[in-house]
């Protein structure tokens, strides 16, 4: 199985691009102290604890976070 560096090279800026673009969304979905619900209509109040959506865009945006750390690291030593 021979991996062609040069197509490595070609795709990694790309996927940066789509990684960024993706952690640029998910940080602006997140409202600090209003929450998802002030978006949609709802009451506008303070929360200490993340739920149901809020809850899952905190943790994809954490892992898209670790996911263009990665690929910056490996565009590095390619």
């Amino acid at each position: 199985m021979d991996i062609n560096i040069t197509k490595i090279k070609e795709y990694l800026p790309i996927t940066q691009i789509i990684i960024s673009s993706l952690l640029i969304v998910l940080v602006l979905l997140q409202q600090r102290g209003t929450g998802l619900g002030s978006l949609f209509g709802g009451q506008s109040g303070f929360y200490s604890t993340r739920r149901g959506l809020q809850k899952k865009i905190f943790w994809l945006t954490g892992i898209t976070v670790i996911c263009f750390i990665a690929v910056a690291i490996f565009n590095l030593f390619v």
